[in-house]
């Protein structure tokens, strides 16, 4: 692991550099300081970039949402999220269901999400053929959707999560619970779960075909150890940890920036990253 001060030292190394969202780009309100201004820096000496988000909605979406922040739409190839994999395999006629009861954080997601696929959303669990865990309220108690997930796995029905994060870092530090956090839970109890997103192979490679790059050329960078750093290295990526993202507050404490790191990396069950640096600088 070598710890780096910004990713213009290492970026002629790639031929593509893929970046998380939440906790690297910006905290949910708005872009990290000198976000922007690395972006622009890489982008004009040739880097290729893109995104990917472990986001329930779709590609779209999340790249309005990144422009609105004020990133240049120029800057990235490709945004990819965890809700667009699970949408194209609806399409393509991969996962039968079609009658979906949503968990979203927002009204209107899954109507959003949904659109063009000709599914059937419903409120109600005992008429659904799977739940579609896609978003938490920010401020949604964590027993909040007990009921709903005990009826699936009464009726044996899946919960497709498409964000796997546990949790999520917000504006001036909070730190929110994620729906990753509800389907882990669920598994572990019995229940049946379908993830899309990071850690999980697919959507590396599905990424990975959309900007015809091999993988020892390309680099992970993500506030995440296990979802970022340990997809990327497991689809053959180099990787670099964002410090100041997820687990800022590991490196509050008076333990050096590596002992630090491989105590997550131990909690996390995850591989050290190839690189780490503060923020995406």
């Amino acid at each position: 692991m070598q710890i780096i001060q910004n990713l213009i030292e290492i970026a002629d190394r790639f031929d593509a550099i893929v970046l998380d969202q939440w906790g690297v780009l910006h905290d949910g309100t708005r872009p990290y300081p000198h976000a922007i201004n690395t972006l622009e820096t890489l982008h004009a000496k040739g880097i290729r970039l893109a995104v990917l988000s472990n986001s329930g909605k779709r590609s779209d979406p999340n790249a309005a949402r990144i422009a609105a922040m004020g990133f240049p739409t120029y800057l990235f190839e490709q945004v990819m999220t965890s809700g667009e994999a699970l949408y194209r395999d609806i399409a393509q006629g991969q996962l039968p269901y079609r009658t979906i009861c949503p968990i979203t954080r927002d009204t209107g997601d899954a109507e959003n999400w949904s659109d063009g696929l000709g599914l059937t959303l419903t409120d109600d669990v005992e008429a659904a053929d799977a739940i579609l865990l896609m978003g938490l309220p920010d401020s949604a108690p964590t027993d909040a959707y007990q009921r709903t997930l005990a009826h699936a796995k009464k009726r044996n029905i899946p919960v497709l999560c498409t964000n796997p994060d546990r949790a999520s870092p917000r504006a001036g530090g909070a730190i929110v619970v994620s729906p990753g956090a509800l389907a882990h839970d669920h598994l572990v109890s019995g229940g049946d779960v379908r993830f899309y997103g990071k850690p999980h192979l697919p959507v590396f490679r599905a990424i990975e075909t959309a900007l015809g790059v091999a993988p020892d050329r390309l680099l992970m960078v993500g506030d995440s150890l296990e979802h970022d750093i340990a997809g990327g290295a497991a689809a053959g990526w180099s990787t670099a940890f964002i410090r100041g993202g997820l687990h800022a507050h590991a490196f509050m404490q008076e333990t050096g920036i590596a002992q630090a790191i491989s105590d997550l990396a131990r909690h996390d069950a995850a591989p050290l990253p190839t690189f780490t640096l503060a923020y995406l600088e």
